[in-house]
């Protein structure tokens, strides 16, 4: 049928059409209902999975510029580690050994007595450990004037070793002198623990809490 015998069949009475014509035509209609359900069950099948993929995708995506950026900044990360190492390491020199903690306790001590104050108490309080060091306490009584705490006070801050004072009270002595006063103190120094003392903690730790005790221990 010829492009001009097409455009002379009647839309309005498609039952006159030629056989050929209706024949292609109903042919044409199957086939967009085939195409549409075809896609509609491949979309319905497989739908989930392309969402998923996109997803997975993203991901990917995400991790792979992660990792990009630390590869980039791996050489920055190591150098700021290298930092905190020596920062680190600085710190612990300033912690005293098992050894060195008498010699700190005498400097302590020594220090309020050159700034010309009277010890009226200094008692070494039962040390408590933590991850890496041991806390210990000493509470001090001091009696002097405002002038010689300040110099005490700049003493300890001048050790070699770290030293930190805590619950600070100050108050009259009530005896004859007004300048004369009362400090009570709490300095806290700190040692780090050694190999041993760290194992004993370890092993405490683990009977204490039997989530961290050995697969099979009893």
């Amino acid at each position: 049928m010829t492009l001009q015998e097409l455009r002379q069949l009647d839309w309005q009475e498609p039952g006159r059409w030629p056989l050929s014509v209706r024949l292609a035509v109903i042919g044409a209609f199957f086939l967009v209902i085939f195409v549409a359900l075809s896609y509609l069950v491949v979309w319905q099948q497989q739908g989930p999975e392309l969402q998923s993929a996109e997803l997975q995708e993203q991901r990917l995506r995400d991790e792979f510029r992660d990792k990009h950026s630390k590869a980039v900044n791996l050489d920055l990360y190591k150098q700021q580690l290298a930092d905190i190492e020596r920062s680190f390491g600085a710190m612990l020199r300033q912690l005293p050994g098992r050894t060195e903690v008498p010699n700190l306790l005498v400097d302590i001590s020594q220090t309020g007595l050159a700034a010309g104050l009277q010890q009226q108490l200094f008692q070494p309080l039962s040390q408590q450990s933590s991850d890496f060091y041991a806390e210990m306490p000493i509470k001090i009584r001091l009696t002097g004037s405002y002038h010689q705490f300040g110099e005490f006070v700049s003493g300890i801050a001048a050790l070699p070793r770290i030293v930190t004072l805590h619950d600070i009270q100050i108050k009259p002595t009530g005896k004859a002198g007004a300048d004369q006063l009362q400090l009570d103190v709490t300095a806290k120094t700190y040692r780090y623990l050694d190999e041993a003392e760290l194992q004993a903690a370890e092993a405490e730790r683990r009977k204490s809490d039997p989530r961290r005790r050995p697969a099979g221990g009893k």
